[in-house]
């Protein structure tokens, strides 16, 4: 087993070499062809991309089907998940981008799912330029957190999302209402992970567009390549 999220952690270069950082989180699916596609896009806007794997200390290498048995096998993995270990190695793939000399300007933190809760604990315990909240299931339960976020932060939700109801969306919306340099935006007929186009239980893709370039939009100004 590893000794650190940072072994051998996978990065990709825009085609310039360099540029600013992006710590891209994962959803419990493990590092897999959806998040490497999402890589692959930011590093092609201008970013340079690491994913930490944070399942690395109970399940190394994890990754799933993007179906009902990958989302119970996932759940599995996930019940030996520490919360606090995970925002840790966010945090470290945060300083270690800082550290590259292929990185230039900021660091910022975008997640999906897990690591949209987790990009948001991020936001609130460390020191991000920039954060991208998609779909965090714990957010509105820390939503008081957002008070400590100083950064840009963009938090993206679907209305019809089984796994987080409205309600806690709009707890979300009120806090954000209130505080500047935060926005949000829910797609209303879109449910959860939908912007995730290998899984066909989920993905939205008319959602899915508006909400991936409301983000790109949101990074050319806080973060631009």
């Amino acid at each position: 087993m590893k000794n650190s999220v940072l072994n051998d952690i996978p990065l990709w270069h825009p085609p310039a070499g360099r540029g600013p950082g992006l710590v891209l989180v994962q959803e419990i699916f493990g590092l897999d062809d959806y998040l490497r596609s999402v890589a692959s896009d930011l590093a092609a806007a201008g970013y340079v991309v690491a994913v930490p794997e944070l399942f690395w200390r109970t399940a190394p290498g994890w990754s799933s089907t993007h179906d009902e048995a990958g989302v119970a096998a996932s759940m599995a993995v996930m019940a030996s998940f520490d919360p606090a270990s995970g925002l840790s190695d966010v945090l470290a793939t945060v300083a270690h981008l800082r550290s590259l000399p292929s990185v230039t300007g900021g660091v910022g933190v975008l997640g999906f799912c897990l690591g949209g809760s987790l990009a948001f604990a991020a936001a609130a315990e460390g020191d991000p330029d920039v954060t991208v909240s998609f779909y965090g299931s714990t957010v509105a339960q820390q939503i008081d957190a957002l008070s400590r976020v100083e950064c840009p932060i963009q938090f993206h939700f679907g209305g019809t999302d089984p796994y987080i109801p409205r309600s806690d969306v709009a707890v979300v919306e009120a806090a954000v209402a209130s505080h500047p340099g935060a926005e949000i935006h829910v797609q209303e007929e879109a449910g959860h992970a939908f912007h995730n186009h290998v899984a066909p239980m989920f993905h939205h893709p008319e959602a899915a567009a508006r909400a991936w370039e409301l983000t790109t939009e949101f990074l050319r100004r806080t973060l631009p390549a």
